[in-house]
């Protein structure tokens, strides 16, 4: 981020999480220019972009104070409720695709979509590569892209391994048609039918897809939504359940958008490593990074090519050129051998053109207007769901990625939420799909990487008022079931939760 936004959004943090009141002054421009060490333009520019926000306001020969009633999201962590759970998946995929088929229709507001705006991207650049390649692809060289891939792509993505400090050869890189078709091939390549693979709860809903289609158990262990999966939870699954392979998202996890400490991710490889178990960790979003760096993926702390790190350029470059790769580590032979006998070589025109994209330069500068772009949003969707979502309602604010995790009062359902938020033209994703044992009914997940404007502004405030009628809705029954007002009570229908409830009369 730029100067001015790191500012404006060290100050947004004390605002939200109650450092700085409803009516507090903030300290002056000049004031703020000497201790922090910048410009009184970069101040004045934070300050301009925090009143745009309605967090704070300007007052005459007075300056600038925190505004009555700047919204505030609780700041207490999320922790996901599952624990150890041997689940045998079933109807994983329809379910699943049942939900989110609409999320991208074009009149919808896409909360629910998994993928940002194709407009934050250069994809008329993009273009212009495919077309020079295309000119002077010559159909001999065919040869050259099959798998384990193109040379000269499998080069850049080693030199992008090596600037971020990880030692990954471009021997060691399959390019796959997308990071799915990678972790897939990686899921393949460690584990056979029927045996149990670790995920975190809540996990990414293609993960649990590919367990089920491959006849797989998935063992849920906890995971904190800003840190990470649970250490003893993870140790506990493996001695109890001894699986063969664990499933990860370790930076700006989908669904919650947490960033598992570096700290955190060598102790996650030890414990794997003491287990002999390899971890396929999903690194998709890593270089949608807010900070200075991009963080370390696990792979970094690996030393016996136990871990399988597979990633993209579909959410930070090209969505929907297919463009994925895997560096598997002992894997590399399973995985080629895999990629060439199920889908032989990604498009060869897209690997070239996307090689001679990274060669020219320009993406690191595209990487970090999107980064500042997406900062921004996140801000913008945090604080319309502060101002219109009940209160009570708590949010994770990821230090990267695209996604916000909800977690709503007791009483809210997702999945009603979902569907009576669809018939007024709006798509999220609910809670129940990212985890095997079908958890978290009071939660949801935003996608804020579409552009903000009145229209969105207009969709978060109708989906605060739907939740919470639904949590009225809820409350109201069970108040009427134990005054008895309701005398068919089998008529009545309730969430599980709420049945659970309310007390039921011994038989008899």
């Amino acid at each position: 981020m730029k100067r001015y936004e790191t500012l404006a959004a060290d100050i947004g943090k004390a605002i939200e999480d109650g450092t700085l009141q409803p009516g507090d002054r903030l300290p002056s421009v000049r004031c703020t220019s000497d201790t922090r060490g910048l410009s009184t333009a970069t101040v004045f520019h934070a300050y301009y972009l925090l009143e745009a926000r309605g967090l704070i306001k300007a007052r005459d020969r007075s300056g600038y104070y925190v505004c009555t009633g700047a919204p505030q999201l609780s700041r207490a962590p999320l922790l996901a409720r599952a624990i150890s759970n041997d689940q045998v998946l079933q109807d994983a995929f329809e379910r699943t695709v049942e939900v989110v088929a609409r999320t991208d229709e074009g009149h919808m507001v896409p909360f629910g979509s998994p993928c940002p705006s194709p407009a934050l991207y250069p994809l008329a650049r993009l273009a212009q590569s495919i077309w020079t390649t295309r000119q002077d692809l010559d159909p001999r060289r065919i040869v050259e892209v099959l798998p384990p891939g193109h040379n000269e792509l499998r080069r850049q993505i080693a030199l992008r391994y090596q600037s971020s400090g990880v030692s990954v050869g471009m021997d060691e890189i399959v390019i796959t048609n997308g990071a799915t078709e990678a972790l897939n091939l990686c899921l393949a390549a460690a584990t056979s039918p029927g045996d149990a693979v670790v995920v975190e709860s809540p996990t990414f809903y293609g993960a649990l897809q590919a367990l089920e289609r491959r006849g797989l158990r998935a063992i849920e262990i906890r995971r904190h939504a800003s840190e990470g999966v649970v250490l003893q939870d993870l140790s506990e699954a493996l001695v109890r359940h001894r699986p063969t392979a664990c499933w990860l998202t370790t930076s700006f996890q989908n669904p919650t958008g947490g960033l598992m400490p570096e700290s955190k991710k060598k102790a996650v490889v030890d414990l794997l490593s003491r287990f002999d178990v390899p971890l396929i960790e999903d690194d998709v979003y890593a270089e949608l990074h807010f900070a200075d760096r991009r963080p370390l993926p696990a792979k970094a702390f690996d030393t016996r090519g136990l871990v399988m790190h597979c990633s993209s350029f579909s959410k930070c470059l090209a969505p929907g050129y297919r463009m994925g790769w895997a560096a598997p580590g002992r894997y590399i032979k399973d995985v080629t051998r895999g990629k060439s006998v199920t889908s032989g070589g990604a498009p060869a025109i897209l690997q070239i053109a996307i090689a001679d994209y990274l060669k020219q330069g320009g993406y690191d500068r595209h990487l970090r207007k999107l980064r500042r772009t997406l900062a921004i949003q996140q801000e913008k969707l945090l604080g319309a769901v502060a101002s219109h979502f009940p209160s009570g309602t708590r949010a994770t604010r990821a230090a990267g990625g695209y996604f916000a995790w909800l977690e709503l009062p007791a009483g809210a359902d997702a999945m009603k939420i979902h569907a009576e938020s669809l018939t007024m033209g709006i798509s999220i994703a609910p809670g129940p799909i990212f985890s095997a044992s079908r958890e978290f009914r009071n939660c949801l997940r935003l996608n804020y990487g579409h552009p903000w404007d009145a229209r969105a502004e207009q969709a978060i405030a109708l989906l605060g008022t739907i939740a919470a009628g639904r949590i009225r809705t809820m409350h109201s029954d069970i108040v009427g079931l134990a005054k008895g007002e309701m005398h068919n009570a089998a008529a009545v229908s309730l969430p599980p939760a709420a049945r659970a409830a309310v007390p039921c009369e011994p038989r008899g």
